[in-house]
Order: structure tokens, then C-alpha cells, then sequence
């Protein structure tokens, strides 16, 4: 009993300092919002909040076009998250229960795409999108992002232990069409790893910076783009910044506070064998 005591003291005590270890660039972000330059060049810095959140991030809010980049940036992540989930689900279900020529090479080349650096593509989509004329808009920031590489190879190593390939024979055989097959069997099985891609791709769309300050300005930005505008001077306005870097973050905390046990919940549920 004692034993188990200390490791239960032991595990919880190491569970506390990680979540202080994790929460903290996020709280040092706000403190750092609430303050001045000459409040966070003092030695030793502030550990506690100022007065000046409110003003800080009102400046941040006007001089980034932050509900625009909020809004445009929803839409983005949003849209890509869901285009991923569901064209990477039907391209894992082909490669994990399909029968079609030459599907290991295939799945070998969409493997290799994980691969190629994405600075090798910029030229030739920076051109692709100027000859649609679609600089400066969202769609080219979303197609070019509807469909990866991992997402696929994801979604079929998940479904090729998930899903019984006797499952998906009965419902053929009981006259199911392929959408029907898809809809009522292949979703449900995969709904778990599903709800894993979607807040990953969500995350990662939401924090993407490199292609969206390529293809996008000031005046249409997402949140990567926008924080780019702020500080900028003789002297950056490191506060305000802060302030910038806290409203770009807060929505991705309210995905997790929302989504998170049911995320969580999914991720076990496809866990147990039953």
C-alpha cells in the first residue's frame, strides 16, 4: 500500500510540473501582453500581470485586421480540415480494402509526397495561382491543401485493422451501393481516427505561415499573415505583439476546451476491441 502511495504521489507530482512546463509560454504570453517595452525590459522580468491587456489587445485587434484574419482563417482551417477528413477517408478505405492494379505503387508514391519539401512547390503553385487569378484569395490557400499525403496513409493503416473486410462484403452483398458502404459502414468504423485528422489538420491549417504569406496580403490575411503587421516601427511594440500572438491563440483553446473530450473519447472508443 505504501508502494502504490508513492507512486501515486510520484505520478501526480510529475503530472503537475509537466502541466506547469506546458502552460507557461501560454501564461507568459499573456503577462507579456498585459505590459510595456520598458515593463518587460526590466531585469528580472515581470512574473504577474499589468494593466494594459485591454489596450494592448485592442491595439492588436485594429492594427492587424485581426477579425478579419480570425474569420478568414476559420474558413480556411475549417475547410481543409473537413476536405482532408473526407477525401483522405476514401482514399484509405481504397488502399486498405480496394482490390485495383498496381495499388502498393500508388500508395508508395503517396507516401513519397510526405517527402518532398514543400519549398520545391512554391514556384510552380505561386504560378498556377497567378494564372487563375487567385492571389490574394482564399482558395489559394485552401485546394492546394484539400487532400495530403499523411492523411491518406493515416486513414489506411487505421482502417485495415479497424474495419473487417467481412463487413464491408455484407453490405455489398445485401445490395449496399459504394456511397451506401461508405456512409453506413466505412464512416462509423473510422469516426475515431476521423476526429484525430480533423483537429490535427485544423492545427496544423491554423498555424501554417509559409504559403499563406506568399499567396495572401494585408489586406485579406489569415492570423499567420496579420501578426506579421504588427510591431513593426523603430522600436516593435513587443506587448502588442504578445497581445496579437493571445488572440491568434485563443480560438485554437476553445476547439480544445470544446472538442477535446469527445476527441479524446473517440480516440478510445476506436481503441477497444470488442
Amino acid at each position: 500500500m505504501r508502494q502504490r502511495a508513492r507512486a501515486g504521489v510520484l505520478t501526480y507530482a510529475a503530472l503537475i510540473v509537466l502541466t506547469v512546463v506546458s502552460l507557461f509560454p501560454l501564461v507568459w504570453t499573456a503577462v507579456a501582453a498585459s505590459g510595456s517595452n520598458g515593463r518587460l525590459a526590466r531585469t528580472p522580468p515581470p512574473l504577474w500581470f499589468g494593466d494594459d491587456l485591454p489596450e494592448n489587445l485592442a491595439a492588436a485587434w485594429t492594427d492587424a485586421a485581426m477579425g478579419t484574419a480570425l474569420l478568414n482563417t476559420t474558413i480556411v482551417a475549417g475547410t481543409v480540415a473537413a476536405g482532408t477528413v473526407l477525401f483522405s477517408t476514401l482514399a484509405g478505405f481504397a488502399f486498405a480494402k480496394l482490390r485495383f492494379r498496381f495499388k502498393d505503387l500508388l500508395l508508395l508514391l503517396v507516401v513519397g509526397t510526405m517527402m518532398v519539401p514543400p519549398q520545391l512547390s512554391v514556384v510552380p503553385l505561386f504560378m498556377l495561382v497567378a494564372e487563375l487569378s487567385w492571389t490574394d484569395r482564399l482558395q489559394s490557400v485552401v485546394l492546394p491543401a484539400l487532400v495530403s499525403g499523411f492523411g491518406v496513409f493515416f486513414m489506411r493503416q487505421y482502417l485495415v485493422t479497424a474495419l473487417p473486410t467481412e463487413l464491408v462484403e455484407a453490405a455489398r452483398v445485401d445490395g449496399a451501393s459504394g456511397p451506401r458502404v461508405m456512409w453506413h459502414v466505412v464512416f462509423p468504423a473510422a469516426r475515431p481516427a476521423m476526429a484525430v485528422l480533423a483537429m490535427l489538420t485544423f492545427v496544423m491549417s491554423w498555424n501554417d505561415f509559409f504559403w499563406p504569406i506568399i499567396a495572401l496580403t494585408q489586406s485579406n490575411p489569415t492570423v499567420q499573415v496579420a501578426l506579421t503587421g504588427l510591431g513593426r516601427g523603430y522600436i516593435p511594440d513587443q506587448s502588442v505583439i504578445m497581445a496579437g500572438a493571445l488572440l491568434g491563440t485563443l480560438p485554437l483553446l476553445l476547439v480544445f476546451v470544446v472538442f477535446g473530450r469527445r476527441i479524446v473519447g473517440g480516440i478510445m472508443q476506436g481503441a477497444v476491441k470488442g
